[in-house]
């Protein structure tokens, strides 16, 4: 039997030894896209019998059988029960600017792998990149399938929902209450209280961006790349948010001195 997640004795999609996980609308139906039938034969070259983990994004899960057929709707089929994992109390978000070439999805995988619970494409004063009409919607939808295979590719059971293209009142706007930090190099170390956090264009934020910011948020002693900013904010807040660091200067109980 796979060990159960610390957390609360539910277990995870990562708790399971699976070849592969994928997303469907229906865990009963069970029919997987036709990309991912061509991933999981063609690609990863499963074998009969071997174990998918199935997901609908919504924190519900299954184990299942790779049966090798060539049809999506027959190609795994349930071999456990349905099991659900609670969505975090504390949604993590983070907006980012998008910046040039391929990093834009390179800074979207890696924030749904490290368990970003909110993504958010933003405009800003500085921006370089500043998609045309059409191209916006297209590149929106595109990171998404990035999200979705990252999601998949880490196991996670919820998928991260991204949003864009919006502007930094509209993100202030939607993580309220909860007030939204700007990242900001020199500014103070994050803390557990922060859930929301912006990250610049490739220039910095503009006085007037920072006039309006709730608070400022510092991310080291150096200067990082926007892209590199945005998923080390990630990182740090999930893992406050998730116990597996504590801030300077929390007391350490039971570790020794």
């Amino acid at each position: 039997m796979p060990a159960l997640s610390e957390r609360g004795g539910v277990r995870r999609p990562a708790d399971v030894r699976a070849a592969a996980q994928v997303f469907v609308p229906d865990l009963g139906a069970l029919e997987v896209t036709s990309d991912d039938l061509h991933h999981l034969k063609r690609v990863m070259r499963l074998r009969r019998g071997e174990t998918v983990i199935a997901c609908d994004g919504r924190g519900n899960w299954r184990t299942c059988l790779f049966t090798d057929s060539t049809d999506p709707s027959r190609l795994i089929e349930a071999d456990g029960v349905i099991e659900h994992v609670p969505a975090p109390e504390v949604p993590v978000v983070v907006g980012f600017v998008p910046v040039k070439g391929e990093r834009p999805e390179w800074t979207v995988q890696k924030l749904t792998e490290v368990g970003v619970d909110r993504i958010v494409l933003l405009h800003s004063t500085r921006a370089v990149v500043r998609w045309g009409e059409g191209r916006e919607e297209h590149a929106v939808e595109r990171l998404r399938r990035v999200t979705s295979q990252a999601a998949a590719q880490s196991r996670r059971a919820w998928l991260a929902e991204l949003i864009g293209v919006v502007s930094l009142a509209e993100l202030r706007a939607l993580v309220a209450p909860a007030g939204l930090a700007l990242a900001q190099p020199g500014a103070d170390p994050p803390t557990s209280a922060v859930t929301a956090v912006a990250v610049g264009p490739e220039g910095g934020w503009e006085a007037s961006e920072l006039d309006g910011a709730d608070r400022c948020m510092g991310l080291g002693l150096g200067i990082l790349r926007a892209e590199t900013a945005a998923v080390t904010a990630g990182f740090i807040l999930c893992a406050l948010r998730d116990g597996l660091v504590r801030p300077v200067g929390t007391a350490r109980s039971g570790l020794g001195p």
